[in-house]
């Protein structure tokens, strides 16, 4: 086994602390990097306090990784030494399904395994990326360019395939009214995203002050969502409303936005269920639709395209002593876009 050492939640009361663990010894197909850099996803805080539910403690968080290649196993052909490597949201999954087969794995119908908080096909509980060192099969690992910002890159794994995927999807682009709903970690990253597609891009907000903000990313337009007046100005405006909250939220308000035949599409995960009026829908032919991460293929297609168009997160760089300070502010909205932990602080 692999000595391994990061900052893992004992149970779902406690706060994150150091933790000694050990990885897997390499199999053949096995690629080991060292972990330069993490990102804070809102989605560790949910899990590390179990508010998803069958939570698996200890558990190390993260799963917006990079850092360099340091063993590989005896059959891998896609990485060597000293290459620089990612891993997202997802170490396995069946390899075998419908899904898996079109290069879907998140979607898998079979054994799914993700990063952390999850089993490993060898019952042995996945652990995340704050930490030190990780193992995972090849297939799973991701190419970095070395012409990149690491650690602005460490976000694309979740926040940016999470956007970029849907956009891709349903062909966001040239001609089209795009509108992104929350300026976030993954809102800003949508921005970027539909403005280099050649969408044109509108931010929806509830904070006037994130208008500066949202047109130095590229916005074009911005609405504040708390003014009527904005509101309705807007109706009937958007091809799509890329939708990134994670906030409970009206979607009816919003479906109004859309041209007929727009589609609304869920990124974000709000705690308490949708509720939408069958008249929003059938009024204008409109559709609601939900879209998570990316499939390794498409992944790898994402991050040679933001290393292309120099692409990548705008990022606050965080000492991992530091987290659940980070976790306040990711609360309180007060992150332009997203924490980075630097892993060799830990």
């Amino acid at each position: 086994m692999i000595p391994a050492k990061g900052y893992a939640a004992q149970d779902a009361q406690t706060d994150l602390a150091p933790w000694a663990f050990e990885r897997r010894e390499l199999g053949p197909h096995d690629v080991q990097f060292d972990i330069q850099y993490c990102g804070v996803c809102h989605s560790d805080l949910h899990q590390i306090r179990d508010e998803w539910g069958g939570a698996i403690f200890p558990m190390v968080p993260g799963h917006e990784i990079v850092g360099t290649v340091v063993a590989v196993g005896a059959h891998v052909k896609k990485f060597k030494v000293g290459d620089l490597a990612g891993t997202g949201c997802l170490v396995d999954s069946c390899r075998t399904c419908s899904n898996c087969n079109d290069g879907l794995e998140q979607y898998c119908e079979g054994q799914k395994v993700y990063t952390y908080n999850s089993l490993g096909k060898d019952g042995i509980p996945a652990q995340g990326g704050y930490s030190n060192t990780i193992v995972v099969h090849e297939d799973f690992v991701l190419r970095i360019s070395n012409q990149v910002d690491l650690a602005a890159t460490a976000p694309l794994l979740c926040a940016g395939i999470t956007t970029y995927s849907p956009l891709r999807h349903w062909k966001v682009g040239k001609g089209h009214q795009l509108a992104v709903l929350g300026l976030g970690g993954l809102g800003h990253m949508a921005v970027k995203f539909g403005v280099a597609f050649g969408a044109e891009v509108t931010v929806l907000s509830t904070s006037p002050a994130k208008e500066a903000d949202a047109r130095k990313l590229g916005a074009h337009h911005f609405v504040v969502t708390s003014d009527p007046a904005q509101m309705e100005a807007a109706r009937g405006r958007f091809d799509f409303v890329l939708d990134t909250v994670s906030a409970p939220h009206d979607l009816n308000q919003y479906m109004g936005l859309l041209r007929r035949d727009g589609v609304h599409i869920c990124v974000g995960l709000p705690p308490t269920p949708f509720q939408i009026s069958a008249f929003t829908l059938l009024g204008g032919r409109k559709s609601l639709v939900g879209s998570m991460i990316g499939g390794l293929p498409e992944t790898q297609e994402m991050l040679d395209f933001c290393a292309a168009n120099d692409i990548v997160s705008d990022i606050e760089l965080i000492d991992i002593k530091d987290i659940h300070t980070a976790f306040d502010r990711m609360i309180a909205g007060d992150v332009r876009y997203r924490f980075v932990i630097d892993i060799a602080t830990l």
